[in-house]
């Protein structure tokens, strides 16, 4: 483990005869953001909640600076925390919610008071420490919440669900601020969200549960480029999966008849014995009409701004998705996709 690091080793949790979190292990760095992604009920809150200390593991152990801190009560964690909603004081003014854990720790009124508005500074929220909670947009509760987690100088950041109040617009601009300044703080954080867009935009490293089971944990480019597994490449991102012949170095993918060959990238497990997936990312196609492209129809177009997506249906039931800056086409068109990305990841099992 590296000095300032936040870490959970092999750990377990059950409720009754549920198994909410399977020996889970991760080390997030000090000044690195790891994000949690998951179904509902894939057990990503209950780890937050086990590293923040409001949940005891069954087995395993949580580490802070290579100290076991598992049975360290929360309050003594020193983790600053930001609630999925918040939980703001309506009755007290801004900069009173920001000291508020600091009165809780013995910090006099001027002191605490004087580090509040240093941390509304830091969040890009100076001079408004008198305002009430009801006169702020959601994007600055948020950022209140984050400057009461800062202003305790806390040792890690844990954050749950930190933009899922925020409308789609709000959210998008408040994913670069959220990951400069938890970048600013320097120390471990770690985040859940069900929304891989957040994720993508915000973490460093993406850590994947299913089922309480940790499937894979590496930078997005990783999980979405290099998916380690069958499940992990149907979570992560849009793509059409499709049975694929693995020639080694290459990998053959057949569509109604047409066998073409692309470089590959494989994951860890490409001695196991089940068949080979090919995974096509909407991005890694392109709508094309040359001797190299397999034929197919138009079923459905979604206009996405300065591109379209299009679903194409090909011979043997095959439907892909394609992403191109092609505007022109419509339902019923017929078209050919071509691969234009490689190398192409397979999957197993």
């Amino acid at each position: 483990m590296s000095s300032g690091s936040l870490a959970l080793e092999q750990i377990t949790r059950r409720f009754g005869e549920h198994l909410a979190v399977n020996e889970v292990s991760f080390e997030v760095p000090a000044g690195e953001l790891l994000a949690l992604i998951g179904a509902s009920g894939s057990g990503k809150t209950t780890t937050l909640r086990i590293a923040a200390g409001y949940e005891t593991p069954d087995s395993g152990r949580v580490f802070l600076d290579e100290t076991d801190i598992t049975a360290l009560p929360p309050q003594k964690r020193g983790f600053g925390m930001v609630f999925q909603h918040y939980a703001l004081f309506p009755h007290m003014p801004v900069e009173e919610n920001v000291a508020f854990w600091l009165e809780a720790r013995g910090v006099g009124r001027s002191v605490r008071l004087d580090r509040a508005r240093s941390a509304l500074d830091q969040v890009g929220l100076a001079g408004a420490g008198k305002r009430s909670i009801q006169s702020l947009s959601g994007g600055e509760q948020q950022r209140v919440a984050l400057a009461r987690a800062l202003v305790i100088e806390p040792r890690a950041l844990l954050l749950d669900e930190p933009l899922s109040n925020l409308d789609p617009t709000l959210r998008q601009t408040t994913r670069d601020e959220l990951r400069s300044m938890l970048h600013r703080a320097g120390v471990p954080a770690l985040f859940v969200t069900h929304d891989q867009e957040d994720a993508f935009a915000i973490a460093d490293r993406i850590a994947l549960i299913r089922h309480g089971t940790l499937l894979q944990i590496g930078a997005p480019e990783d999980l979405y480029d290099r998916p380690a597994s069958l499940e992990v490449a149907r979570f992560i991102g849009r793509a059409t999966i499709l049975p694929a012949e693995d020639l080694g170095e290459r990998v053959a993918v057949t569509i109604g008849g047409s066998r073409k060959e692309f470089s590959l990238t494989r994951p860890g497990n490409n001695g196991r014995l089940d068949p080979a997936m090919v995974v096509l990312r909407p991005d890694a196609l392109e709508i094309s009409t040359d001797d190299e492209s397999w034929r197919g129809e138009v079923v459905n177009r979604r206009f996405t701004g300065g591109s379209a997506v299009y679903r194409i249906s090909m011979t043997g039931d095959v439907v892909v998705e394609v992403a191109s800056s092609e505007m022109g086409l419509r339902e019923g068109d017929v078209t050919g996709i071509k691969v234009i990305r490689e190398p192409l990841p397979i999957v197993r099992g």
